[in-house]
C-alpha cells in the first residue's frame, strides 16, 4: 500500500504546476527527522520547569510527564494520520486546508505561525540568558542576537547541512544527559534518596495524600515541553522515501522524549532535598530547582556542565523551529496566503522565507532580551498558537475521514477518525482553558487579526483542490 500520493501545491503553486524556483530538494532522511524534532523539542527541557511542576504535582513530578506523553499521543497520531494524506511543507496549515477547507487552513496556519515565530525567539533568549551567565561582560541581547545570526547562516545553507551540525550539538546533548543519568544512579546508590523511592510517581506527602487534580494541573504545564514535535511534518516534502517515514518519525519522536523526560525528571526528584511543600511556598526556588538538587547532591561541575548544554542546546532548538516557520510561510505563500516573494526557493532552500522568519524572531527576542520581564513576556503568549492549531488538526482529521469519507473505500474507523482527534482536541482545548489571561488574550487579539486578514482575502485566492488518492486509513 503506498502512501505517497501527487498532491496540489507539493511542488510548485496552488493548482499544483511546478512552478520554477518553487520546489523544495527531497535530502532528509528518518535520522534527520528525528533530529530536527529532538533539537526542537530538547532532551533536556524539564530543566527550567522542574520545580514548578514538583510544586504544582506534590512531588509526582514523573508522573506528569508519563500522563503528558500519552495526553501527547493522540496529537501525534493525528499527525501522523494526515501527513500520509496531504505530505506538503505547510504541515497543519495544509491539513485544516483539505480537512476542513480553505478558511480553516488559513485560520490554523495562522495560529501556528504565532508559535513556530515566538518559540525561536523564547529558545534564543534562553541562550543569551545562559551565555550571559558564563561570560557578564557581554550582554545578554548580544549573546541573543549572535545566535540568531549563526543558525540562520546554517539554516540558509540548507536543511540537510543544518541537520549536520544539529545532530552534533543533539549527540553533545544526550552525553550529557546520560552522564547526569549516570552520577545521579551513582549518587543514589551510594547515599539513597532524599525522598521515597516510588515518591515522583505518587507524591512525597509534603502536601497531603495524593492529590490527581494536582497531577492533571501540572500536566497542562508539562505539555508544553513537547512543542516542536509536530515541526517534522514541515519537512514533510524533502524528506526521501515518502510521507511514512514522517509519520513514523513524529511518533517516535515523542515517545523518545516522553522516556527522557520521566528518566530525568525521576532522579532529580530523587535528589532533590526540599520537600514539593517548600517549593510550592517559595516560587522563587522553582526555576533552579533542577540545578540547586544537581549541586548539592553532585557538585558544581555538572551543574556548570548542563548550563553550557542547555546554552547551545537553546539555540539550535531555535535552528529546529526557525526552519520549520520558514517552511510554513513558504507554503502559505506558495498558495497566495502570504506574499509571494515568500514562496522563491534557492537550490531548494526557501531562503526568503527563512530570512523572514529570521528576521521577526530576531527583534522578538532581542526585545526580550532588552527587558527584565521580555522571558515572561514571550512565554505567556507562545502556547496558545500551537494548542489552537493541534485542535485545528483534530477537527481535519474529523473532517476528512469522517465527515467526508476521503479514506480507504470510504471506511470511517471510528477509533482512529474519532476517538483520537475528538479526545486529543479535549486535550488541546483544556490546556487553553488553563493558560495564563494574559496568553489567552493575545491569542484572541492574533485570532482577530487573522480573521481580518482572511475576509480581506476572500474571493481574491483560488479553491484548491484535495489530494487526489490517499493511502492512509
Amino acid at each position: 500500500m503506498s502512501h505517497t500520493q501527487t498532491t496540489p501545491g507539493a511542488a510548485g503553486g496552488p493548482g499544483g504546476e511546478h512552478d520554477r524556483g518553487r520546489g523544495l530538494r527531497r535530502t532528509l532522511g528518518f535520522r534527520d527527522l528525528v533530529v530536527y524534532g529532538l533539537l526542537f523539542i530538547a532532551p533536556m527541557a524539564p530543566v527550567g520547569i522542574f520545580g514548578t511542576l514538583d510544586a504544582k504535582s506534590h512531588g509526582a513530578v514523573a508522573l506528569v510527564y508519563v500522563v503528558a506523553t500519552v495526553a501527547m499521543a493522540f496529537t501525534a497520531f493525528s499527525y501522523a494520520q494526515m501527513v500520509r494524506v496531504v505530505p506538503q511543507a505547510g504541515s497543519v496549515f495544509a491539513y485544516a486546508r483539505v480537512g476542513l477547507g480553505k478558511e480553516a487552513g488559513f485560520i490554523a496556519g495562522w495560529m501556528a505561525m504565532l508559535d513556530y515565530l515566538l518559540i525561536p525567539a523564547v529558545a534564543y533568549l534562553f541562550s543569551g540568558i545562559a551565555l550571559n551567565a558564563l561570560v557578564p561582560e557581554v550582554s545578554q541581547w548580544v549573546w541573543t542576537a549572535l545566535a540568531v545570526v549563526v543558525t540562520t547562516l546554517l539554516n540558509l545553507w540548507g536543511v540537510r547541512a543544518a541537520a549536520r551540525v544539529g545532530f552534533l550539538v543533539l549527540a553533545l546533548e544526550i552525553v550529557v544527559l546520560l552522564v547526569f543519568v549516570v552520577s545521579a544512579i551513582v549518587v543514589l546508590a551510594r547515599e539513597g534518596a532524599e525522598r521515597g523511592w516510588l515518591s515522583p510517581l505518587s507524591g512525597d506527602g509534603s502536601q497531603g495524600a495524593f492529590a490527581l487534580s494536582a497531577v492533571i494541573g501540572a500536566v497542562s504545564v508539562a505539555v508544553l515541553s513537547y512543542l516542536g514535535f509536530d515541526a517534522i511534518a514541515s519537512f514533510a516534502e524533502e524528506v526521501t522515501g515518502g510521507s511514512e517515514k514522517v509519520a513514523r518519525a513524529v511518533l517516535f519522536c515523542l515517545l523518545l522524549t516522553g522516556v527522557l523526560f520521566v528518566a530525568q525528571t525521576y532522579l532529580v526528584a530523587l535528589l532533590e532535598p526540599l520537600p514539593s511543600a517548600r517549593l510550592a511556598a517559595d516560587p522563587a526556588a522553582q526555576g533552579s530547582a533542577f540545578y540547586d538538587a544537581v549541586d548539592v547532591s553532585v557538585g558544581t561541575w555538572l551543574h556548570n556542565l548542563v548550563a553550557v548544554s542547555k546554552a547551545v542546546g537553546a539555540a539550535f532548538a531555535a535552528l529546529a523551529g526557525q526552519a520549520a516557520a520558514g517552511r510554513l510561510l513558504f507554503a502559505m505563500s506558495r498558495e497566495r496566503r502570504l506574499p509571494r516573494a515568500l514562496s522563491r526557493t534557492d537550490s531548494g532552500v526557501p531562503r526568503a522565507a527563512v530570512l523572514c522568519a529570521a528576521v521577526i524572531t530576531l527583534v522578538a527576542a532581542v526585545w526580550a532580551a532588552r527587558r527584565d520581564d521580555g522571558l515572561d513576556q514571550l512565554v505567556s503568549v507562545v502556547d496558545i498558537g500551537a494548542l489552537t492549531a493541534f485542535t485545528l488538526l483534530h477537527a481535519s482529521v474529523v473532517g476528512w475521514f469522517a465527515v467526508r469519507r476521503r479514506g480507504p473505500g470510504g471506511a470511517v474507523v471510528w477509533w482512529r477518525h474519532l476517538l483520537v482527534p475528538v479526545v486529543g482536541a479535549a486535550i488541546t482545548v483544556a490546556v487553553i482553558v488553563e493558560a495564563s489571561g494574559a496568553a489567552q488574550v493575545v491569542g484572541a487579539v492574533w485570532l482577530v487579526v487573522g480573521v481580518a486578514v482572511l475576509i480581506v482575502q476572500r474571493g481574491r485566492v483560488p479553491d484548491v483542490p484535495g489530494p487526489r488518492s490517499s493511502g492512509a486509513r
